[in-house]
């Protein structure tokens, strides 16, 4: 079955009940026209583009979560987002995506790849996921849906482990810090991770001040199916199963593999 999905760009900032809020209006817009799937940017909950750290972190079971299965029961639609966690320690938080429904959180992934890049350091104020944890795969009528976010996405191994794990579409949130060329990497590395894993790609980017990128929706031969065209407007997909089955029938470059993704420190 086909599963329209809106990756919305909010506009996050340092008021969680203002976040919270632009969130849910996000939901009930997509269940209006149709949607089953919502995809939250990174730090949907808070954002800060001079930094995020545990300050603005909450606990799994809190309002921001709440708030989206309250929305999530009311409509029907699934909602992936990404929130700050409290970390094992005072002094760090935990990046992370979780997949909410109305039954409340479906599956949480903690990011691998903190982005210590570009002069940034989020090694600094967070703690990074195990990466030998299961890869997370969240069912959704015939998808599979494989959670990653932001700085994972230039890493094609997570991708690659995630659809080794079932995934037919990878979403993506992001708050893709601006810089020289990084609306182009952007959207480069969202195509490229579409083409070689013959999937549907959805990134959903935080808008404004410090970040830079659009909305999109990637088909799994790497067409741009739908993109954000202003800092309120989602981009707006349909994500059929069938067509990755194509795809990956006339183009079976992943059972063409002769390499395997293994996590450093798990090789015998």
């Amino acid at each position: 079955m086909t599963v329209r999905v809106h990756a919305v760009p909010l506009t996050s900032g340092l008021d969680p009940q203002d976040n919270r809020r632009a969130a849910v209006a996000a939901v009930d817009r997509a269940a209006e026209d149709g949607a089953r799937l919502v995809v939250l940017p990174e730090y949907a909950a808070a954002f800060d583009p001079r930094g995020v750290g545990p300050e603005h972190a909450e606990p799994l079971d809190g309002p921001f979560t709440a708030a989206l299965q309250e929305a999530a029961a009311r409509t029907g639609v699934l909602v992936v987002a990404g929130m700050l966690l409290p970390g094992s320690v005072p002094e760090r938080g935990v990046n992370a995506v979780v997949a909410v429904g109305g039954g409340g959180v479906v599956a949480v992934y903690r990011k691998v790849h903190l982005y210590d890049a570009f002069g940034h350091r989020e090694s600094d104020r967070l703690e990074p996921g195990a990466a030998g944890d299961p890869a997370v795969v969240v069912t959704l009528g015939g998808l599979h849906l494989g959670l990653m976010t932001c700085y994972d996405l230039r890493f094609p191994e997570s991708a690659r482990r995630l659809v080794d794990a079932g995934a037919t579409a990878l979403v993506v949130p992001a708050a893709w810090a601006a810089g020289e060329h990084k609306a182009d990497h952007w959207r480069t590395l969202l195509r490229a991770r579409a083409i070689e894993n013959t999937s549907f790609v959805v990134g959903a980017a935080q808008h404004g001040r410090g970040v830079t990128g659009t909305c999109l929706v990637v088909d799994p031969v790497g067409v741009v199916v739908g993109e954000s065209t202003s800092g309120t407007a989602p981009a707006v997909g349909d994500l059929d199963p069938g067509l990755v089955a194509a795809v990956r029938h006339r183009n079976p470059s992943l059972l063409n593999r002769r390499y395997d993704v293994v996590p450093r420190g798990t090789r015998s």
